[in-house]
């Protein structure tokens, strides 16, 4: 099987939304990422770092999972990353409550010798630097490395920022972040200025509207699949990715058209996601339901139409 070596964090998160709230549960990008992948036919392995009070139950998790988890350190005396957050009515726009970074401020990664020549590399949400020394131990040339980012790393940390997108093949970001990113509000000409910077395919996430691919003038667009109800879309973009990026390691093709399929599934486990507090309904997913909802999208999204 190909290898997928998955980078970002292992976490607990303090979830409020309308819907209810939360103590301490398991999250941080990673988790999301390693969980979605587990349902593609690939060997992945995270890398990450969690403090001693880390339940064994949740690196269980992970390990039944068929997830490598021997690149995650576990600092001794040292407490695992922690991020508190409050979703207002609309689920689209949260408050950070609280964020303790505790073992995560002196991270530094170590990729199991086993995973230096990964095919795919999914570089989590984490500071560009942690990226790049990811990028800097690999010995073999990855087919594809994806790199997911956010806001708070452009405003803090842009020059190390730039430097790890010239690097990487993917790069996906929100609506909100591809127009900080390059200063263009058009999300057309957002992708044609982010492309300059190194990416050749561009994902943008627009949550419950849907993801944009774009690789120069090629385009594909990806509807969310219309929910009853969105419970918790804490770790969505995350799951996404973790889809994404496990699909293209399964299939071991990284044309345009083959993201389009990857695009489409990983909007279909993002979808599970957020019907359930954290990481809940991703532990109890199974793959008929997953292949059931692929209906659903396909349904959605195949049309024939009479051109006159």
């Amino acid at each position: 099987m190909n290898k997928l070596l998955i980078v970002g964090t292992v976490a607990f998160d303090a979830i409020e939304t309308p819907f209810g709230k939360t103590d301490k549960i398991l999250g941080g990008a990673a988790t999301y990422i390693g969980l979605s992948a587990s349902f593609f036919k690939v060997k992945s392995a995270i890398v990450s770092v969690v403090g001693e009070d880390f339940p064994q139950e949740y690196l269980d998790l992970l390990t039944n999972k068929n997830i490598d988890i021997s690149g995650i350190e576990v600092v001794k005396g040292g407490k695992t990353f922690f991020w508190s957050g409050k979703y207002h009515n609309d689920l689209n726009s949260r408050d950070t409550l609280d964020t303790q970074l505790n073992v995560l401020a002196d991270f530094n990664p170590v990729v199991p010798n086993d995973y230096k020549d990964a095919e795919v590399v999914m570089l989590g949400n984490l500071h560009p630097l942690v990226q790049s020394s990811v990028l800097d131990q690999m010995t073999t040339t990855p087919k594809l490395i994806v790199l997911d980012t956010m806001n708070f790393w452009m405003d803090c940390a842009l020059p190390e920022l730039m430097d790890v997108i010239k690097r990487v093949d993917v790069i996906t970001i929100n609506d909100e972040e591809a127009r900080q990113l390059s200063g263009e509000y058009s999300l057309v000409k957002a992708a044609e200025k982010i492309h300059t910077m190194g990416p050749k395919y561009v994902v943008i996430k627009k949550g419950e509207h849907g993801a944009l691919l774009f690789e120069g003038k090629n385009v594909f667009f990806a509807p969310a699949l219309p929910l009853e109800e969105v419970f918790d879309p804490t770790g969505a973009g995350d799951t996404f990715a973790g889809g994404f990026s496990g699909y293209i390691a399964q299939s071991e093709n990284v044309s345009f058209d083959n993201m389009k399929n990857g695009i489409i599934y990983g909007s279909n486990l993002a979808s599970f996601c957020v019907e359930k507090f954290g990481t809940e309904r991703m532990e109890t997913l199974e793959k008929e339901e997953v292949h059931s909802r692929l209906q659903q999208f396909k349904a959605l999204t195949q049309f024939d139409i009479e051109l006159s």
